[in-house]
């Protein structure tokens, strides 16, 4: 094997792995989201009678509710990705700062945390794209 050869064979192994690593990353960050919007919509009443309590209307519920499952799904399956994964870093910046500011509590400050690290993820996501296993890579080879 020539040095060429196996330069080509490293370059192809290595976009191989990137790929299935940002297929695996999708599929992990839209998990989240697609499982807590069809929770949500399960619980659909409870969910609106809770968020009313919070001064959230029912149409920002049903807002929510799409754009979990809608974006989650557009990161799950590659398509749309970039936009899917900048409206879910969006939301949750904004969630961490609308309702995980307590600081005092340590759970709160987890999960502020947590949605910083996701928001983090969603837009590095948003950078590099969904990779060649997506129908964004798919629609761009025709």
């Amino acid at each position: 094997m020539t040095v060429q050869n196996f330069s080509s064979t490293l370059r192809i192994s290595r976009v191989r792995l990137a790929d299935i690593g940002l297929l695996a990353g999708r599929f992990l960050l839209a998990l989240i989201f697609v499982h807590e919007g069809f929770a949500l919509t399960l619980h659909f009443g409870r969910v609106v009678q809770t968020m009313a309590q919070l001064g959230i209307s029912l149409p920002l519920v049903i807002a929510v509710i799409a754009l979990q499952i809608g974006a989650g799904l557009s990161i799950g399956l590659g398509l749309l990705t970039r936009f899917g994964a900048i409206a879910l870093g969006l939301f949750c910046l904004a969630t961490a700062t609308m309702f995980h500011t307590n600081f005092a509590n340590q759970n709160e400050l987890l999960h502020f945390e947590k949605d910083l690290a996701i928001a983090g993820g969603m837009f590095v996501l948003a950078i590099a794209g969904a990779g060649a296993l997506s129908f964004d890579a798919h629609f761009n080879r025709r």
